[in-house]
């Protein structure tokens, strides 16, 4: 009779366990996949931020130079680099239309 009584009871015990662990696994499922989406929007965010950095600064290269009509090679290779990761990005609109109207400058 006792040896029934513990059977039932280590057996009732592992179900306990087994539940335990699915629901902690459940659990942990559900943060992680939170904290990925959540991840996914900062990340996001920051590539729109940078994207929108980098445009303003091939803008403002080809304003400064637009006015002398002249480019100086460092700053062709400078707005060739931010033009690279810029594109990358998914930038493809009026900087590429002035980043190769400052290229076809002259050099000093």
């Amino acid at each position: 009779m006792i040896s029934v009584i513990l059977n039932f009871i280590t057996q009732q015990a592992v179900e306990c366990v087994f539940m335990i662990c699915f629901a902690a696994l459940g659990f942990c499922y559900r943060r992680l996949v939170k904290s990925v989406l959540e991840d996914r929007e900062k990340n996001k965010a920051l590539a729109q931020g940078v994207e929108a950095l980098l445009r303003d600064r091939i803008i403002d290269s080809y304003r400064h130079y637009e006015k002398s009509e002249v480019c100086p090679i460092y700053a062709k290779e400078n707005v060739k680099r931010l033009y690279a990761p810029y594109h990358k990005l998914g930038g493809n609109d009026v900087a590429t239309e002035l980043m190769n109207k400052l290229l076809e400058m002259p050099t000093m």
